[in-house]
């Protein structure tokens, strides 16, 4: 196993947790919540539920009922993926978007927000799926801590409050947002009282009938109404045909250990071309935080997203598969492509034919669970169903209007996604071994803080805390680069010299992504259980008994 150097240089008011029972997410309520049914005999699984489940009532601007959600389970000999991102409803074309938005530069017009961006959710189908396979205690009671927060209520904390009264002024008239979100008339500020009976009511009605009730009973009925009072298309029919998908999770070796990632519809798979990329480079024998180090891991994050952008979709319309994507001998071959002194703006190479919330949770029996759901941008869609609390995802805008993208728009088709939880494993005489498992919720920057938090753990041997507070660089798609308030500013300029464009960023919640991460500190030692670190970006907590 990894000995990490404990000390952490980076300024930060969080130290490193240890436990033999330990949950990891961006609020202490759902840290709690997910360490309650720890205490009361559940596992991994069950404790990523239930605090999934009170993410959903004390950070409803990064998720929600209406979300979708991925998961990679250590089960204690084998990692599972699930994928429970949900589909287009059926009615959606490239006609329909042109109909109702006419076109631009000859594609059909894209809204970004409202019930044509709203894509069937997934998130509490993938609860349910994830409970039947591994669960222990009653569904029901994975629900009992998210009722409570949503029925009593909670005081809003410090970094939800910033981003709920962000998204406000785009979605206040957006189809039932103010009614639920807008409780003073306005966003709630840091500490006000925040209750969300809908929410609870609905949460009460799957603790007592189950998951399933949300596609098939009275919530899908609701949803399927409202649509059709506002002229959207999702349908009932829609609802009810949703099921997530097991999937075979896709890795990548790198320095001794495999990291592996949710295949495609996600965009995990471009931090394992990155690192295909970066193990070609032998970045342990450079500064840690200097330029050269930086620069290759900049330059390897460009060439992934050069591909991720032009070949990843709906695995069923994807013209390249995974594997050629992966190539050792392709991904050499764009490692020859970077200049270690030149900044160089990639084109997609020819492979061979051939606002979320992140959480971690591992118990004492070896089942660790990395787990992501979200809304996409703040507050989703900004639809929110009347008396049902069921905020709407806006993840439509993952696809393309463009009909010679394998990611094109079209009915019951997953769109290309950007939450990505990520696992790490070890092979130990023989056997695969689990080693982390963790996740950077934020967009595109998903995969770039995967990245960042590999290298500097495996290749630098920061310990997690440490890698997740150092200050991050963030790729945009028109290759522009973001640099965190906190880089050395000797180390941007060297950037730029090298021909790297940077913009001005002040808001590290948005663009620098947060991250939660449970290492295991020893296979030979299980009683040493876990260390985990939550990201200073957010309001989180890693806790653990």
């Amino acid at each position: 196993m990894n000995r990490f150097d404990w000390h952490n240089p980076y300024p930060t008011p969080r130290l490193p947790v240890f436990a033999r029972n330990v949950v990891s997410t961006s609020h202490p309520l759902a840290a709690q919540a997910g360490l309650q049914v720890l205490w009361q005999g559940g596992n991994a699984v069950d404790a990523a539920i239930a605090a999934a489940a009170a993410l959903t009532v004390v950070e409803p601007v990064s998720c929600g009922l209406g979300g979708d959600a991925f998961a990679l389970v250590w089960d204690g000999a084998k990692l599972h993926g699930l994928n429970a991102s949900g589909v287009a409803p059926a009615a959606w074309n490239l006609e329909y978007f042109k109909e109702r938005y006419g076109e631009a530069g000859g594609l059909a017009r894209q809204p970004k927000r409202g019930w044509d961006t709203a894509t069937v959710p997934g998130v509490v189908a993938g609860w349910e799926a994830l409970h039947a396979k591994f669960g222990l205690l009653p569904f029901g009671d994975l629900m009992v801590s998210a009722i409570d927060i949503a029925e009593r209520g909670h005081a809003v904390a410090s970094i939800v409050a910033q981003k709920w009264a962000a998204a406000v002024p785009e979605l206040r008239d957006q189809p039932g947002f103010a009614g639920t979100f807008m409780p003073y008339g306005r966003s709630p500020l840091v500490s006000e009282l925040v209750r969300l009976p809908d929410h609870a009511r609905t949460l009460r009605l799957l603790a007592a009938k189950g998951a399933r009730e949300f596609y098939e009973g009275e919530p899908a009925q609701r949803i399927a109404a409202y649509a059709r009072e506002g002229g959207g298309a999702m349908t009932a029919e829609d609802l009810a045909a949703y099921r997530p998908l097991w999937v075979e999770p896709i890795g990548k070796d790198y320095r001794g250990y495999t990291v592996h990632e949710i295949p495609p519809n996600g965009q995990g798979i471009a931090a394992l071309i990155a690192l295909g990329i970066l193990e070609r480079f032998d970045l342990p024998a450079l500064p840690r935080d200097g330029i050269d180090s930086q620069h290759l891991q900049i330059e390897a994050m460009k060439l992934a997203f050069a591909d991720v952008y032009r070949y990843v979709a709906d695995p069923s319309a994807m013209e390249v598969t995974p594997e050629q994507m992966l190539d050792d001998a392709y991904l050499a071959s764009r490692a020859a492509l970077i200049d270690p002194q030149r900044a160089t703006h990639f084109a997609f190479g020819m492979p061979k034919a051939g606002g979320t919330v992140y959480l971690t949770a591992a118990d004492e029996r070896g089942m660790m669970v990395s787990f992501i759901q979200s809304n996409y941008m703040g507050f989703g869609s900004g639809v929110v169903v009347p008396g049902t609390g069921i905020a709407l995802q806006n993840r439509g805008c993952g696809f393309s209007m463009d009909p010679r993208s394998p990611n094109v728009v079209a009915g019951g088709k997953r769109p290309f996604h950007t939450i990505i939880p990520a696992f790490v494993t070890e092979r130990v005489n023989g056997r695969q071994v689990p080693v982390m498992s963790f996740g950077v919720m934020g967009g595109d920057m998903q995969p770039q803080g995967h990245l960042q938090s590999i290298v500097r753990m495996l290749d630098y041997g920061q310990q997690p805390q440490a890698a997740c507070d150092a200050p991050r660089w963030k790729v945009n798609r028109d290759f522009t680069l973001d640099i965190e308030s906190t880089f050395d500013r000797g180390v941007a300029r060297a950037l730029e010299a090298r021909g790297h464009r940077i913009k001005a960023i002040d808001d590290p919640y948005m663009d620098f992504g947060s991250g939660q991460y449970i290492w295991k500190l020893s296979h030979d030692e299980p009683e040493r259980g876990y260390v985990a670190a939550s990201d200073t970006r957010r309001d989180g907590l890693a806790a653990g008994f």
